[in-house]
Protein backbone atom coordinates (compact mmCIF):
# COMPACT_ATOMS: atom_id res chain seq x y z
CA UNK A 1 0.00 0.00 0.00
CA UNK A 2 1.23 3.59 -0.65
CA UNK A 3 0.12 7.08 -0.04
CA UNK A 4 0.50 9.27 -3.17
CA UNK A 5 0.68 12.62 -2.69
CA UNK A 6 0.03 14.96 -4.96
CA UNK A 7 3.00 16.87 -5.52
CA UNK A 8 6.03 16.31 -7.59
CA UNK A 9 9.65 15.59 -5.72
CA UNK A 10 10.88 18.49 -7.57
CA UNK A 11 9.13 21.35 -9.27
CA UNK A 12 9.01 21.11 -12.83
CA UNK A 13 7.59 24.34 -14.64
CA UNK A 14 9.20 24.96 -18.46
CA UNK A 15 7.56 27.33 -20.08
CA UNK A 16 9.09 26.99 -23.88
CA UNK A 17 8.34 24.03 -25.97
CA UNK A 18 10.97 22.02 -27.66
CA UNK A 19 9.60 18.66 -28.76
CA UNK A 20 13.71 17.41 -29.91
CA UNK A 21 14.47 17.69 -26.73
CA UNK A 22 11.01 16.18 -25.71
CA UNK A 23 12.74 13.24 -27.66
CA UNK A 24 15.33 12.79 -25.77
CA UNK A 25 14.48 12.75 -22.47
CA UNK A 26 11.83 10.79 -23.26
CA UNK A 27 14.00 7.75 -23.43
CA UNK A 28 14.49 8.46 -19.48
CA UNK A 29 10.99 7.01 -19.00
CA UNK A 30 11.14 4.16 -21.53
CA UNK A 31 15.05 4.04 -22.75
CA UNK A 32 16.79 1.37 -21.79
CA UNK A 33 18.30 2.54 -18.96
CA UNK A 34 15.38 4.72 -17.49
CA UNK A 35 13.00 5.27 -14.99
CA UNK A 36 10.52 2.21 -16.15
CA UNK A 37 12.83 -0.42 -16.17
CA UNK A 38 14.15 0.86 -12.83
CA UNK A 39 10.39 0.16 -10.84
CA UNK A 40 9.59 -2.76 -12.55
CA UNK A 41 13.19 -4.27 -11.88
CA UNK A 42 13.29 -2.94 -7.97
CA UNK A 43 9.67 -4.01 -7.44
CA UNK A 44 10.14 -7.64 -9.02
CA UNK A 45 13.01 -8.73 -7.10
CA UNK A 46 11.91 -7.52 -3.59
CA UNK A 47 9.96 -10.76 -3.29
CA UNK A 48 12.98 -13.22 -3.65
CA UNK A 49 15.48 -11.11 -1.44
CA UNK A 50 15.79 -13.17 1.72
CA UNK A 51 16.98 -9.95 3.94
CA UNK A 52 13.85 -8.31 5.08
CA UNK A 53 16.22 -5.08 5.06
CA UNK A 54 17.37 -4.89 1.76
CA UNK A 55 13.93 -6.04 0.66
CA UNK A 56 12.82 -2.67 2.07
CA UNK A 57 15.19 -0.78 0.33
CA UNK A 58 14.06 -2.59 -2.99
CA UNK A 59 10.33 -1.25 -2.03
CA UNK A 60 11.55 2.16 -1.05
CA UNK A 61 13.90 2.65 -4.47
CA UNK A 62 11.58 1.02 -6.09
CA UNK A 63 8.70 3.60 -5.10
CA UNK A 64 10.69 6.94 -5.82
CA UNK A 65 11.24 5.27 -9.14
CA UNK A 66 7.86 5.85 -9.69
CA UNK A 67 8.18 9.22 -8.68
CA UNK A 68 10.48 9.91 -11.45
CA UNK A 69 8.75 8.01 -14.01
CA UNK A 70 6.12 11.02 -12.69
CA UNK A 71 8.73 13.81 -13.33
CA UNK A 72 10.21 12.12 -16.54
CA UNK A 73 6.53 12.26 -17.95
CA UNK A 74 5.84 15.78 -16.62
CA UNK A 75 9.10 17.82 -18.23
CA UNK A 76 7.78 15.29 -21.52
CA UNK A 77 4.65 16.70 -21.21
CA UNK A 78 5.29 20.38 -20.90
CA UNK A 79 8.04 20.24 -23.84
CA UNK A 80 5.50 19.18 -25.97
CA UNK A 81 1.73 20.88 -24.50
CA UNK A 82 0.11 22.98 -26.77
CA UNK A 83 2.79 22.53 -29.90
CA UNK A 84 1.37 23.31 -33.45
CA UNK A 85 1.76 21.41 -36.69
CA UNK A 86 4.45 23.89 -37.76
CA UNK A 87 6.39 23.03 -34.42
CA UNK A 88 6.10 19.77 -35.09
CA UNK A 89 7.14 19.55 -38.93
CA UNK A 90 11.02 19.65 -39.23
CA UNK A 91 11.58 18.84 -35.25
CA UNK A 92 12.08 15.33 -35.67
CA UNK A 93 8.84 14.70 -33.57
CA UNK A 94 6.83 13.59 -36.67
CA UNK A 95 7.06 10.39 -36.01
CA UNK A 96 5.81 9.86 -32.74
CA UNK A 97 3.36 12.57 -33.32
CA UNK A 98 1.64 10.14 -35.63
CA UNK A 99 1.55 7.08 -33.47
CA UNK A 100 0.59 8.96 -29.99
CA UNK A 101 -0.18 12.39 -30.99
CA UNK A 102 1.30 14.28 -27.84
CA UNK A 103 0.32 11.21 -25.39
CA UNK A 104 3.10 10.23 -23.03
CA UNK A 105 4.18 6.67 -24.31
CA UNK A 106 7.83 4.49 -22.94
CA UNK A 107 10.30 4.69 -25.53
CA UNK A 108 13.95 5.41 -25.97
CA UNK A 109 15.69 8.48 -27.78
CA UNK A 110 16.42 6.52 -30.74
CA UNK A 111 12.49 5.27 -30.74
CA UNK A 112 12.62 1.72 -29.43
CA UNK A 113 9.74 0.70 -27.24
CA UNK A 114 10.17 -0.01 -23.24
CA UNK A 115 10.79 -3.82 -23.47
CA UNK A 116 10.83 -5.66 -20.20
CA UNK A 117 13.51 -7.61 -21.26
CA UNK A 118 15.93 -4.46 -20.57
CA UNK A 119 16.03 -5.81 -17.33
CA UNK A 120 16.51 -9.05 -15.23
CA UNK A 121 14.92 -10.04 -12.22
CA UNK A 122 16.76 -13.23 -11.54
CA UNK A 123 15.99 -14.43 -7.61
CA UNK A 124 19.99 -14.16 -6.38
CA UNK A 125 20.73 -11.34 -4.23
CA UNK A 126 23.91 -10.97 -4.89
CA UNK A 127 23.21 -11.28 -9.06
CA UNK A 128 20.10 -8.75 -8.36
CA UNK A 129 22.29 -6.14 -6.43
CA UNK A 130 25.05 -5.78 -8.51
CA UNK A 131 22.95 -5.57 -11.89
CA UNK A 132 20.62 -2.58 -9.61
CA UNK A 133 24.04 -0.75 -9.10
CA UNK A 134 24.77 -1.38 -12.77
CA UNK A 135 21.76 0.11 -13.37
CA UNK A 136 21.87 3.41 -11.34
CA UNK A 137 24.96 3.65 -13.31
CA UNK A 138 23.91 3.92 -16.62
CA UNK A 139 20.72 6.18 -15.59
CA UNK A 140 23.41 8.45 -13.97
CA UNK A 141 24.89 8.32 -17.20
CA UNK A 142 22.56 8.91 -18.99
CA UNK A 143 21.65 11.73 -17.29
CA UNK A 144 24.70 13.05 -17.50
CA UNK A 145 24.75 12.99 -21.17
CA UNK A 146 21.19 14.91 -21.22
CA UNK A 147 22.73 17.71 -19.42
CA UNK A 148 25.65 17.83 -21.51
CA UNK A 149 23.14 18.76 -24.85
CA UNK A 150 20.82 20.43 -23.14
CA UNK A 151 20.46 24.21 -22.18
CA UNK A 152 17.13 25.28 -20.90
CA UNK A 153 17.79 25.70 -17.46
CA UNK A 154 14.26 25.04 -16.63
CA UNK A 155 14.64 21.19 -17.52
CA UNK A 156 18.72 21.12 -16.49
CA UNK A 157 17.38 21.65 -12.97
CA UNK A 158 15.01 18.69 -12.61
CA UNK A 159 17.57 16.65 -14.32
CA UNK A 160 20.19 17.33 -12.16
CA UNK A 161 17.87 16.23 -9.11
CA UNK A 162 17.33 13.00 -11.07
CA UNK A 163 21.36 12.52 -11.39
CA UNK A 164 22.07 13.24 -7.92
CA UNK A 165 19.47 10.30 -6.89
CA UNK A 166 20.77 8.07 -9.38
CA UNK A 167 24.12 8.38 -7.27
CA UNK A 168 21.94 7.64 -4.12
CA UNK A 169 20.77 5.15 -4.75
CA UNK A 170 23.94 3.48 -6.35
CA UNK A 171 25.68 4.01 -2.86
CA UNK A 172 22.52 2.73 -1.34
CA UNK A 173 22.61 -0.76 -3.47
CA UNK A 174 25.99 -1.05 -2.62
CA UNK A 175 25.29 -1.07 1.32
CA UNK A 176 22.35 -3.47 0.53
CA UNK A 177 25.41 -5.51 -1.30
CA UNK A 178 27.41 -5.45 2.05
CA UNK A 179 24.32 -6.66 4.25
CA UNK A 180 23.75 -9.80 1.84
CA UNK A 181 27.52 -10.38 2.04
CA UNK A 182 27.44 -10.40 5.95
CA UNK A 183 25.41 -12.79 6.06
CA UNK A 184 27.04 -15.19 3.87
CA UNK A 185 30.21 -17.09 4.64
CA UNK A 186 32.96 -14.24 2.40
CA UNK A 187 34.81 -17.54 0.98
CA UNK A 188 31.38 -18.68 -0.94
CA UNK A 189 29.52 -15.31 -2.00
CA UNK A 190 29.06 -16.75 -5.49
CA UNK A 191 28.95 -20.55 -4.34
CA UNK A 192 24.85 -20.70 -4.04
CA UNK A 193 21.69 -18.72 -3.94
CA UNK A 194 20.79 -18.26 -0.41
CA UNK A 195 16.79 -17.16 -1.87
CA UNK A 196 16.84 -20.92 -3.55
CA UNK A 197 19.50 -23.21 -2.02
CA UNK A 198 20.62 -24.67 1.21
CA UNK A 199 24.02 -24.27 1.74
CA UNK A 200 25.09 -28.17 2.21
CA UNK A 201 22.87 -28.57 -0.86
CA UNK A 202 23.77 -25.94 -3.10
CA UNK A 203 24.59 -26.25 -7.12
CA UNK A 204 27.85 -26.65 -6.78
CA UNK A 205 27.40 -29.91 -4.65
CA UNK A 206 24.48 -31.19 -7.04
Amino acid sequence: MWNYEKRLQFPINIDKTDPKMALLILSQYGGPDGESGATLRYLSQRYTMPYREVSGLLTDIATEELAHMEMVSTMVHQLTKNLTIEQIKGSGFEPYYVDHTAAIWPQAAGGIPFNACEFQSKGDPITDLIEDMAAEQKARSTYDNLIRIIKDPDVLEPLRFLRAREIVHFQRFGEALRIVQDQLDPKNYYMYNPSFDKKDNSCDNK
